[in-house]
């Protein structure tokens, strides 16, 4: 397996959807292009910001193969698994490998019913020893969390080298720095709580916001690396005032929006979710203002 830097901060890209509710590829590698230019330290394609859970099998492929194309060995690029089981998982994770990904972020399996400790440790070595890629545990479905004694046994699969900390509340977080950072590169992807997780040694985020702000994101994590705790407060204001317009349950929809408010064209959520409304763009607006995004 070879290894591979996934700290700093990580921005997921957006799959734009055409008219057709199909993937334009094109909008696609221009949005990629415009985040490695804001400095962005890795791309994770086809997670929850990518809508990764509504893409088949052949989608998720052809937009891990675009983004690795244009993003030509810069960064790494992470490809999202949203899977319910490990035969699927598998297959997903096999067909991005094939597609060039450097890693993958995986999901634990979260429909309705939970599995064991054990199940769930097997879950990741099957995927893990199928690829030999280096795997992103993602910590996000609420009501699948995996435990941080679950992570720990976690350490007998080599190829689990990260969590991406999503769910839950920063007590988890705390916990995962406490009792496994000297093993694992924790992510956090709590959006409105970067700037604590980076002062708590956090290794970076993975995380919707830096796709939204990825300058001041960068920025933000620089500034914390380099004491500069005034400058990381004020830009923690700035990115939460648009975390505050961006975050609903259509996520996906006000992402897109405030993506283009910026004049960077995201196309349409896929449906059945339809595009922001005017009043949730007004909103975004305002916000994108605040924070001196736009004019």
């Amino acid at each position: 397996m070879q290894e591979i830097q996934l700290g700093g901060m990580i921005s997921t890209v957006v799959t734009p959807f055409d008219q057709n509710d199909e993937v334009d590829l094109d909008l696609l590698r221009k949005e990629v292009a415009y985040l490695l230019d804001q400095g962005v330290t890795a791309i994770c394609a086809c997670g929850s910001t990518g809508e990764g859970h509504t893409l088949s099998l052949e989608e998720s492929a052809a937009i891990c193969r675009t983004v690795v194309e244009e993003v030509a060995g810069r960064v790494p690029v992470i490809g999202g698994v949203i899977q319910n089981s490990t035969a699927q998982a598998r297959r997903y994770s096999l067909a991005l490998k094939e597609a060039g990904v450097d890693a993958l972020q995986v999901t634990p399996v979260h429909y309705v019913f939970a599995p064991s400790a054990e199940e769930t440790v097997a879950h990741y070595r099957e995927i893990g020893e199928a690829t030999d890629l280096p795997i992103v545990l993602y910590n996000v479905v609420p009501w699948a969390l995996v435990g941080v004694d679950t992570i720990e046994r976690l350490r007998e699969v080599p190829q689990v080298v990260a969590v991406k900390q999503s769910g839950g509340d920063i007590h988890l977080l705390v916990d995962l720095l406490h009792r496994v950072r000297d093993r694992f590169t924790i992510l956090a992807a709590l959006d409105d709580l970067h700037y604590p997780a980076f002062v708590m040694g956090a290794h970076g985020a993975l995380a919707a916001i830096p796709t939204v702000t990825p300058r001041l994101s960068v920025e933000l994590w620089d500034a914390v690396q380099q004491g500069d705790h005034s400058r990381a407060l004020e830009l923690h204001e700035r990115i939460l005032t648009v975390w505050r317009a961006i975050d609903a349950p259509n996520l996906p929809a006000t992402i897109k929006a405030a993506l283009e408010l910026q004049g960077r064209p995201a196309g349409l959520p896929r449906r059945p979710f339809a595009p922001a409304t005017e009043s949730e763009r007004s909103r975004i607006r305002t916000a994108l203002r605040a924070a001196n995004l736009i004019d």
